[in-house]
């Protein structure tokens, strides 16, 4: 296994426990995250959105496997379940993660998943009706910027 192969499943073992400070060290101080909902998060926001993700997702649970790398980086595949808070639904979302590492440290890190099927499943009606739409994506999005800007204001100390 390469150093950065091992990094990623550090990572990805240390969310399973929900060990949150050692998420937060995988990352670099100039790292940058992306998914369908978090755009161009810093290093900060980063760490405080897996935080906030832990901390609100009382019944999450992850398994990741194919996890892959080479000197500049890596990739894996990984499921999130969940219920999603606001409705009560369950969430399977199904990801695939893409890591470019630096010093054995992520410099950035890329989700893709299927914002569709996602918001079919949190949302109900609403996601099956509008979940294609980019009004509904970017209502969401808005959402859950507010929502990590909360979140890192009341942790602030």
């Amino acid at each position: 296994m390469t150093p950065n192969e091992e990094l990623i499943r550090h990572f990805y073992t240390s969310f399973q426990n929900k060990d949150v400070q050692a998420m937060q060290d995988c990352y670099a101080d100039k790292a940058i995250f992306n998914d369908s909902v978090f755009t161009n998060l810093d290093a900060n926001e980063v760490r405080s959105m897996w935080a906030m993700l832990i901390k609100s997702g009382k019944d999450m649970r992850i398994e990741f496997k194919n996890i892959s790398g080479n000197e500049f980086g890596g990739n894996a595949d990984w499921d999130a379940y969940y219920t999603f808070s606001a409705t009560g639904n369950k969430v399977i979302n199904r990801i695939k993660a893409s890591f470019l590492l630096e010093n054995g440290k992520i410099t950035k890190h890329t989700d893709h998943f299927d914002f569709y099927t996602w918001a079919k499943q949190a949302l109900g009606f609403t996601g099956l009706i509008l979940g294609w739409t980019g009004f509904l994506r970017n209502k969401i999005r808005t959402k859950a910027k507010r929502n990590l800007e909360t979140f890192m204001a009341s942790t602030k100390g």
